[in-house]
């Protein structure tokens, strides 16, 4: 009977694997269990077979870097040996059963919230129980370590790289602390800080938390599929992994470091609209292209969708997702889509309040109004303010800016300038092509024709900037 009903769960969760996943994981266990082969599986031992955290590392060592950080080797053993099986004491085994490996893949890959919990429970503490919030912060620093590990191990980062952003190793703490802070005790109340890391969260928080922040099952399935390399190149069912990290474009091979980090490119990623996720090209860099108000409009307007980022003198790290081309004008733009953010000392991102319909603004060369780029809040009184005269800004939020609810993003009320990025997001508008490059001749018909009749040549010819071609994925 015991045998029967062990069998019964293990063809339920076999069973929500296609036939090509089935033969995939089954693959993968004969390998980490040394069984391969169908002499093997003849063998009447062979469905014997265990895996033994040994194994599991000695897969990952196997290769001069492993794929997966040792810390996250040993979590991922801890979360398959917590899988009870009727007959079995529970947990004193040191061996991985067939069946342990197949409902660990089967729950944290196809299950619910629910189905997931208990094995993150086991892999956060191996004793199970109430969690402290600081055990709680070391699995999601982990994980998180372990995705952008991943990732850039199998070379996944789609044109991203180590070397051209920002050290990942602050970004892992700042999307850590930001996850952990939408961690809620019963009654709701949320600890913060110190509190946080001595509190005490049992499996119903962490399932809650589980529930509503998608990217730790998000994180754990690339960590599994990756890591373990199983079911990598199988399309899943969500877009999720897909559009984890955007195609990067415009960086390669020019020595610029981005101000973002690989777990900040990520998080601001998820928040944008779905059909920009896929790809951000580089518009403009302070570094690349000058310290200039009018070389930045030059980049950025009619280029539709963009997200800028800026560092003052003290390090702060901020900026705003703009969800229309910038046009030069004296109104606002944009809608509700666009939002605030921070990346460093904190990540977070600050979205629309309804209060007021202030979401961007860019003027320049107006005697009578503000110049400069500007989003949330009103005149004097920025949410994020760059002057026109390139340096200096301001963001003012006394206490909340009133568009976002976000607050001083800088260090300092009025700013000084370090650096400044500019991404577009998605697919560039029709208009923003070859056509986007239009010189004021093309623009205005005739004043070509009146140059042309006067015998003047067309000087500014030769200063066109070069249309960037695509570059091919990486």
């Amino acid at each position: 009977k015991m045998g029967n009903a062990e069998s019964n769960a293990y063809q339920n969760h076999l069973s929500r694997f296609l036939p090509e996943e089935q033969s995939d994981i089954d693959g993968l266990f004969d390998t980490l269990s040394g069984s391969s082969g169908s002499a093997g599986a003849k063998n009447a031992k062979a469905a014997k077979k265990t895996v033994t955290l040994a194994a599991l590392q000695a897969r990952q060592s196997a290769h001069t870097r492993e794929p997966l950080p040792e810390a996250m080797t040993a979590r991922l053993y801890n979360g398959m040996k917590s899988i009870d099986l009727p007959g079995k004491s529970a947990g004193l085994s040191e061996q991985i059963a067939k069946e342990q490996f197949v409902i660990f893949m089967s729950n944290l890959l196809k299950g619910n919230a629910d189905e997931k919990i208990s094995i993150i429970m086991r892999m956060i503490a191996k004793t199970g129980g109430p969690l402290k919030g600081k055990q709680i912060q070391e699995f999601t620093e982990d994980l998180i370590t372990s995705v952008v590990h991943v990732l850039s191990y199998r070379k996944e980062l789609k044109g991203w790289s180590l070397e051209n952003t920002r050290d990942s190793s602050t970004g892992v703490k700042a999307l850590a602390s930001e996850l952990l802070s939408e961690l809620k005790l019963p009654d709701g109340t949320k600890p913060v800080g110190s509190q946080l890391l001595e509190t005490n969260f049992d499996q119903s928080v962490i399932e809650d938390w589980v529930y509503r922040v998608p990217q730790i099952s998000v994180f754990l399935s690339v960590v599994i599929r990756q890591g373990l390399h199983v079911l990598h190149s199988l399309p899943d069912q969500t877009n999720d992994i897909l559009n984890l990290v955007p195609h990067c474009k415009g960086i390669k091979g020019r020595g610029v470091v981005s101000l973002f980090d690989i777990p900040a490119i990520i998080y601001i990623n998820s928040h944008l609209p779905a059909e920009m996720q896929h790809k951000w090209q580089l518009l403009f860099s302070s570094r690349l292209h000058g310290e200039s108000f009018s070389q930045l409009c030059a980049h950025i307007v009619s280029k539709g969708p963009c997200i800028v980022i800026l560092r003052d003198l003290d390090g702060f790290l901020f900026g705003g997702f703009a969800s229309h081309s910038w046009e030069v004008k004296p109104q606002f733009q944009g809608d509700n889509r666009c939002f605030l953010f921070s990346v460093f000392p904190t990540l977070a991102v600050y979205t629309y309040t309804g209060y007021n319909d202030h979401y961007m603004y860019l003027n320049h060369g107006q005697q009578t109004m503000p110049n400069g780029l500007g989003m949330g809040g009103q005149h004097g009184y920025f949410g994020l303010w760059i002057d026109s005269d390139y340096g200096k800004g301001h963001s003012k939020a006394k206490p909340r800016c009133t568009t976002y609810n976000s607050p001083q993003l800088s260090a300092k009320e009025d700013f000084t300038l370090d650096a400044m990025e500019v991404w577009a997001v998605g697919d560039a508008p029709e208009s923003a092509g070859r056509k986007g490059k239009k010189s004021i001749l093309d623009v205005d018909p005739q004043a070509q024709a009146l140059l042309e009749m006067a015998g003047k040549s067309r000087q500014s010819e030769g200063l066109r900037e070069p249309v960037e071609e695509d570059e091919g994925d990486d």
